[in-house]
């Protein structure tokens, strides 16, 4: 384990070089923040943003989507993908944060030990480890690793990771590889990795600026 943590501090910085210090588009407050990771799953970037915006202009408070016909709910998030699925679960955990806490607000999590904010979240239908970790991360600023889809591959790939190791596993695996100071770049830049060098299917290891810290067996000449 401690050579793997060398390794990944090594890939950290060297990320860091290659594309320097990532930002994160304006945090948003935890509550909008946990909304927008649900409307992300399963859809990119630009169509969560569409859905986000349109729920925004059509019910202008977390209050009134909580409360509103979930028709409305669905046909607002309709650009952000499967509205069906994530129009009733996202009422769902606004109700049952209200219900819990008496308002919508999530500040109290940062006060919280971090695995005692990341149980909190866990704990409502819909709301998965890599929710969770953006909402602490990014909204938050406490020492939460996110997972995505780039992340999970990537980091099975390069020798980051067990190749059998879950997603759900692999939050905690990278949190204890990598040093929390970290978290925050080595997520946004091992991300922007996945997407422009090492694709799922091609990737483009001459192109890539860890290939040396890396060791997938079949790489790309």
């Amino acid at each position: 384990m401690k050579n793997l943590k060398i390794r990944a501090v090594k890939i950290h910085t060297t990320l860091l070089q290659a594309f320097g210090e990532p930002i994160w588009r304006d945090p948003l407050p935890a509550i909008d923040e946990l909304v927008s990771t649900i409307l992300s799953q399963n859809t990119n970037d630009v169509n969560r943003d569409r859905g986000f915006h349109a729920l925004r202009a059509k019910l202008p408070t977390w209050e009134a989507v909580r409360d509103a016909q979930v028709e409305d709910v669905i046909n607002a998030i309709r650009p952000a993908g499967l509205a069906n699925q994530k129009g009733p679960r996202i009422q769902q955990v606004l109700r049952a944060i209200t219900a819990e806490r008496g308002s919508l607000n999530l500040d109290f999590l940062a006060d919280l030990p971090i695995e005692e904010a990341r149980a909190w979240l866990t704990k409502f239908n819909g709301v998965g480890p890599k929710t969770a970790a953006i909402v602490l991360c990014f909204s938050l600023n406490m020492p939460a690793f996110p997972v995505d889809t780039h992340i999970y591959r990537l980091s099975g790939r390069i020798g980051l990771r067990p190749e059998k190791m879950t997603v759900e596993q692999a939050h905690p695996h990278l949190e204890s590889v990598f040093p929390p100071e970290t978290y925050y770049a080595a997520h946004l830049n091992l991300i922007r990795l996945g997407r422009e060098v090492c694709h799922a299917r091609k990737p483009n290891c001459p192109k890539c600026p860890i290939i040396k810290l890396c060791e997938y067996k079949e790489k790309t000449k």
